[in-house]
């Protein structure tokens, strides 16, 4: 079939015209499913910002956060390009997401790492770390994560606001990654695997002793000591218990073992005799206790739970329009 040229067009020219009109539909429905970027449209530095602000104040955080990025994209030399850069990263911490807010914060520090903000940024990706704490029945990466950042603002910024609250739940960090110590060994020990629970339950009294698992793992560790046949170990483990913690029920059921298990003398052998009598087949292993070992009572101990963010520590640095030219890190809402 012979295609007829359009006034104006040549004949070659209509297949083009045709692929190109076919296409435009296409992209438009990728864009549209993706929905991911936003259009470029060019606008002045002051509407990018004032719109992403009142997104953030409607509760609309994830397009805040896309407005907040698009004044980076088209304005990324302006002092509010840097304001931008942290505020989207506090507008992903609201939406929940974590992973693009801590990647936000720690590009911020890349590019400004002596700016004022700064300790607002390491405490952002502190947070960020924080509230994905799981349960002590679960992996603990996370919860070490949100251990090594809130150090990391403490020591960088020990006399700011923000180290102060750091401080607290580097507290309950510790506490969490202790519980899960004791979760691990409790689990050894209904298992009668004394001496794998007896490193967990050493680890907490060495790593973790200002935590509240301490008084527990003091108990664990006579049970376990007691049924590996070491005594001295299991009396010291009570002595120590009972030193800090003397009215508390750790103290008395430890207590309770030792007195329930009591040593029991060896006579001295005559001179010239030997251990074992000739002829004599033994089973018992050479130093283990010959009387029967406790029975592990590992019931399931209440774990502190996961603990949550403060929402009202998280000060973002910046909630004003350019118009006002404020100070970053001044009068801020608490979201």
């Amino acid at each position: 079939m012979r295609i007829l040229p359009v006034r104006g067009l040549p004949a070659r020219g209509l297949p083009i015209a045709l692929i190109a009109a076919l296409a435009l539909p296409i992209a438009g429905c990728a864009r549209s499913r993706a929905g991911t970027d936003l259009p470029y449209v060019a606008r002045d530095v002051g509407t990018l910002y004032t719109s992403a602000k009142n997104r953030l104040d409607q509760g609309r955080y994830k397009e805040a956060a896309a407005l907040f990025d698009e004044v980076e994209r088209q304005h990324p030399y302006s002092v509010w390009a840097r304001r931008a850069q942290l505020m989207g990263a506090f507008s992903y911490y609201l939406a929940r997401d974590y992973t693009a807010a801590i990647q936000g914060a720690q590009r911020f520090l890349s590019v400004h790492p002596g700016n004022r903000d700064a300790p607002y940024a390491y405490y952002l990706v502190a947070l960020s770390y924080y509230e994905q704490i799981s349960d002590v029945t679960r992996d603990q990466k996370i919860t070490t994560q949100a251990q090594d950042a809130l150090g990391e603002l403490v020591r960088r910024y020990p006399n700011t606001r923000y180290a102060a609250d750091a401080r607290l739940k580097l507290d309950l960090v510790r506490d969490h990654l202790a519980g899960k110590e004791m979760e691990v060994g409790r689990f050894y020990e209904r298992r009668r695997q004394w001496l794998a629970a007896t490193l967990r339950f050493r680890k907490v009294i060495d790593e973790y002793q200002t935590t509240t698992h301490a008084p527990e793992a003091l108990m664990r560790l006579t049970e376990t000591y007691l049924a590996l046949g070491v005594r001295n170990e299991a009396e010291k483990a009570a002595a120590v218990l009972g030193a800090n913690y003397p009215g508390s029920d750790w103290y008395e059921r430890a207590f309770k073992l030792m007195r329930d298990y009591p040593a029991t003398p060896i006579a001295p052998l005559p001179p010239g005799a030997q251990v074992v009598p000739p002829g004599t087949r033994t089973t018992a292993v050479a130093g283990e206790a010959t009387a029967a070992p406790p029975k592990a009572d590992a019931p399931n101990a209440v774990t502190p739970a996961t603990t949550g963010g403060d929402p009202a520590g998280t000060l973002p640095p910046d909630t004003t329009s350019p118009a006002n030219t404020p100070n970053p890190t001044s009068s801020t809402p608490t979201p």
